[in-house]
């Protein structure tokens, strides 16, 4: 009888654990949260980028790189035998705003490409632009590294494996092999990851270093490290954590250690971030609703939203909602750019838009 009833009573603290830790993971994900439409004027969808543009990254000179054809674990492209991985541009400053598709060296395995995050960095020393791009082949993770040749192919350099980068969401080049990426998970199996992990909601995500001469974790302590990037003077580092709905200051060492500055709360779950270079104000691509994303329902789907980050080093920065829509134009936004009065948002498996700015 009396092991009858310690079974009965850690049932029970379990169920009221598992019911608590239930509740917690709905409302980091805003489950309830319902989106006013925020629409920008003169949004054309961009041509080619079927299955997503989940990263979107522009240079001084108007030329945008995208990376399209993300599986992630639990959202509906995961499993898709008919998506590929691909990189594209958009000249910025061509009306027309066709994508074009580059091509991808033959000694490098397209078939296994799953691109994630990108960053590109332009090598002062010459002007050569290199592509970093995040790769999930069979669901592992590392860094590859290309060359922009022209405006229609990239040449093949190398591939990042560490143990530190296990879990790589997003990354932010800082010289021609070196960057910093951001890990979004603890764990590294697919069930712990997908399911355990969410559940405990805990703030063991990371941001690592690497260098051929060094790997190391620079900063720790948060729920979901996604987005990643540099101001334009090259002295801070920005990080979007997804789960905890805010974006942290970093302040960079000459060791490359990263010392939290602040944090700023955006009020949804953002992605990607991109980095005006001219005013330094942070775009970024935001899911207002990320419950929406896990439990699809066609006739409620997850919604899209752009917030933009005005003067996030004062005292007082300025968070503002530049674009929203409740997922009958847009779904899952992922990433915000934008140049010359354009606005591009991409999203993770759904397709991407050019908008006019007001």
């Amino acid at each position: 009888m009396g092991k009858l009833v310690f079974i009965s009573l850690v049932i029970a603290a379990l169920s009221a654990l598992l019911g608590e830790r239930f509740v917690n993971f709905r409302k980091r994900t805003l489950a309830s949260r319902e989106l006013v439409q925020n629409h920008l004027p003169n949004c054309v969808e961009l041509k080619n980028l079927d299955f997503g543009a989940e990263d979107i990254t522009i240079l001084k000179d108007g030329l945008a790189f995208i990376s399209t054809g993300l599986k992630y674990p639990g959202m509906p492209s995961a499993h898709a035998s008919d998506i590929i991985g691909k990189i594209y541009t958009i000249d910025m400053k061509n009306p027309r705003m066709k994508p074009v598709e580059l091509r991808m060296p033959r000694n490098f395995d397209l078939e296994s490409f799953n691109p994630h995050g990108i960053s590109v960095f332009v090598d002062p020393s010459d002007d050569a632009i290199y592509l970093f791009v995040v790769n999930h082949p069979q669901h592992k993770t590392q860094i590859e590294l290309f060359k922009y040749v022209d405006d229609r192919s990239l040449e093949y350099l190398k591939t990042i494996k560490h143990e530190l980068l296990h879990s790589v969401n997003d990354l932010v080049a800082v010289g021609v092999d070196s960057f910093y990426a951001t890990n979004d998970h603890y764990f590294t199996h697919e069930i712990l990851k997908g399911l355990v992990e969410p559940l405990l909601a805990q703030p063991w995500a990371n941001v690592v270093y690497y260098s051929p001469e060094e790997v190391k974790v620079v900063s720790e302590g948060y729920y979901m490290a996604n987005g990643i990037n540099i101001s334009p003077d090259k002295k801070h580092i920005y990080v979007v954590d997804l789960f905890d709905h805010n974006v942290h200051v970093l302040e960079r060492k000459e060791d490359n250690a990263l010392v939290s500055m602040k944090t700023v709360h955006v009020g949804s779950l953002c992605d990607n971030v991109e980095v005006e270079p001219e005013t330094g104000d942070l775009w970024l691509g935001c899911h207002p609703n990320v419950w929406k994303l896990f439990v699809p329902d066609p006739k409620a789907p997850a919604g899209s939203e752009v917030i933009k980050i005005q003067n996030i080093h004062s005292d007082k920065p300025v968070v503002t909602q530049v674009y929203a829509d409740d997922g009958h134009v847009l779904i899952g936004s992922s990433v915000a750019a934008t140049y010359g009065g354009k606005l591009l948002i991409g999203t993770v498996f759904h397709k991407a838009l050019c908008c006019d700015l007001k």
